[in-house]
């Protein structure tokens, strides 16, 4: 940067040192080469029994002949019989030498029941742990496989502390419903709430996913239905009725609803070592980073503090080279299942293949596209250091005057102001998302979002030295509103030489959670308060000639609602009102960005 004098005074600005031998993607390990056996059998519609007599359905996968084995179960809502790649899991895992109990969940495909999501996984994950511990082809060792919604099973069962669960490893997973799916920081994802919630899963069956293309009547298009207000009467726009995304939208704030359910209310329970594998962009990084930290600080043994790995990558919702418009190079992918499969071979075989030895944290830099191995998470180097805002007062649009440097405001720097409209909001352009709901997810070009006047752009000067973060981030930000409630959305980029821009990191803050998620305030129109946007994490190199560049708005629409910003409950009216926004940033109020910066 040219701000490169400014952070050497500081001693801020730091020439990345290239990475040990030991940190590059050349040193993954992977399970010994031994063939796989073809002697396999399953066994369909297997019952297991649960503690109220309601009888769920699995299929079993496992070597031929008599004999005893571990056993991994993975539990699924989709269908251990429809889904493209139900097999694949069962069968490559059988074929190595595991027991694979493939259970459809309570109320789900085969499986009797009530469906609702998340409720019951916790007692249903013990008891199906348990019955699998006792049959006749069982060691009694028991882990859990399995991504997404089979990882978020994985979660809700440890809750309950089964005696025979020794390990488990959820990807692309959440360990809070309410923090890092329903909501962030008080942020409704709308885009997924309702395209994965009540659009694909109302009924026992999976529904069709036709509602997210379809271009037909107005009040059948997808995308004209996620503009209808309020949200309580969306459903039966889409020809829906579910009944837990009417109590999802009756739970806005952090409750003894979501508390029940929340893995990291409990980490001090949970006593065994945990691998969370998940990406940058996906929706649930922060369940793959939270579950990672929650286990190695405050996990109930020595041996899941201990124990517990991390990997996250440069992805969406699952491993890939390319994501949004990156390409991050042929090193970014990793081989899952190989991975898992070392993983259970450690602690499910007793096979001493090195994973107790290798570094715990596996992390991929954006930029500089390496992988960084560490022994913690965040990282001990780190250096948390302050980005300052500045303008002129007019920072709107890229065209405008905001800047970044690190020195702080000494004097009244003039405010910036913008509009928010509900009915006119930012598009969502990439960022956390999954799952084929519309908004597109990843880093994506920048431009439609920050040719707006109602965002504001701060860019930094052009960068001499890389300057690399990995860690977490959040913007502080110090404003005022002349509604009594609203949001406020911070980007942080990454501004290429030839002027493109791709997001690498985002957060939301409703303003009525500013102090309490669990006891909402509304906001006292034109009173200064200070945000601290949580940005959940991320981990990129900015390489010489590129720019560092925030951006602030009040919307990121249809990933997350429309704030109609008029402080009614939520969900329950079509009013919207227009929202002045002040963005301060002086020398009694100084707005940043705080950046996890890595020696």
């Amino acid at each position: 940067m040219k701000i490169r004098s400014a952070l050497a005074a500081l001693l801020l600005i730091i020439s990345v040192v290239p990475l040990a031998a030991d940190h590059h993607e050349s040193k993954w390990k992977f399970a010994e080469e031994i063939p796989p056996r073809n002697d396999i059998t399953m066994e369909n519609r297997v019952a297991v029994p649960m503690r109220d007599g309601v009888i769920l359905y699995a299929d079993i996968f496992r070597p031929v002949g008599e004999g005893k084995y571990p056993v991994l179960v993975s539990r699924t809502p989709y269908s251990t019989e429809r889904a493209p790649s139900s097999y694949t899991a069962g069968v490559y895992f059988a074929r190595r030498g595991y027991v694979f109990v493939y259970q459809d969940i309570r109320g789900r495909h085969e499986s009797e029941g009530r469906w609702e999501p998340f409720r019951d996984d916790i007692d249903d994950g013990y008891d199906t742990i348990e019955w699998a511990a006792k049959q006749s082809w069982s060691n009694g060792k028991v882990g859990m496989e399995g991504g997404s919604y089979l990882g978020h099973v994985q979660w809700r069962a440890a809750m309950a502390a089964p005696p025979h669960l020794v390990t488990m490893f959820p990807q692309v997973a959440s360990t809070s419903l309410y923090h890092d799916w329903i909501t962030l920081n008080g942020g409704w994802r709308l885009s997924f709430n309702f395209g994965w919630g009540a659009v694909r899963q109302e009924s026992r069956i999976m529904q069709n996913t036709g509602q997210h293309t379809m271009d037909g009547p107005d009040n059948m298009s997808y995308d004209k239905v996620l503009w209808h207000l309020p949200l309580n009467t969306m459903q039966p726009l889409a020809g829906r009725n579910a009944q837990f995304y009417k109590d999802w939208l009756a739970h806005p704030n952090y409750d003894d609803y979501w508390r029940k359910i929340n893995a990291e209310e409990v980490f001090e329970k949970i006593g065994i070592p945990v691998h969370t594998l998940g990406g940058w962009f996906d929706i649930f990084s922060q369940g793959t980073l939270r579950g990672y930290v929650g286990m190695s600080k405050r996990g109930k043994t020595e041996t899941a503090r201990k124990g517990s790995n991390l990997i996250i990558g440069p992805w969406g919702h699952g491993p890939s080279q390319k994501t949004g418009d990156i390409d991050f190079g042929a090193t970014a992918p990793v081989d899952s299942m190989a991975i898992q499969l070392r993983w259970y071979d450690y602690w499910l075989k007793g096979i001493q293949n090195g994973v107790d030895t290798d570094p715990p944290v596996k992390l991929f830099t954006m930029g500089a596209n390496e992988w960084m191995w560490e022994n913690e998470y965040p990282l001990a180097r780190t250096r948390y250091t302050e980005l300052y805002l500045h303008s002129g007062g007019k920072a709107n649009s890229k065209r405008g005057d905001g800047t970044l440097t690190w020195d702080k405001p000494v004097s009244n720097e003039s405010a910036d102001k913008y509009t928010y409209d509900p009915d006119a909001p930012v598009p969502s352009v990439g960022g956390n998302n999954c799952c084929g709901t519309p908004t597109p997810a990843g880093p994506r070009d920048q431009n439609e979002v920050e040719n707006r006047q109602d965002v504001l752009v701060y860019t930094s000067e052009f960068i001499e030295e890389p300057v690399r973060i990995a860690g977490p981030v959040k913007v502080v930000l110090y404003a005022s509103s002349d509604a009594v409630d609203t949001d406020f959305v911070a980007k942080l980029v990454d501004v290429y030489p030839d002027g493109k821009a791709y997001n690498m990191a985002e957060g939301i803050m409703r303003a009525r959670y500013h102090n309490s998620l669990e006891k909402p305030e509304l906001l006292e129109p034109g009173k200064i308060y200070k945000f601290e946007i949580d940005m959940v994490g991320t981990s990129v190199e900015f390489q010489q000639g590129h720019r560092i560049r925030v951006q602030i708005a009040s919307s990121h629409f249809p990933q997350f609602d429309r704030n109609p910003n008029t402080g009614k409950p939520f969900g329950t009216s079509a009013e919207v009102k227009i929202a002045n926004q002040t963005i301060i940033h002086s020398g009694a109020n100084p707005s940043h960005i705080v950046l996890p910066i890595i020696e």
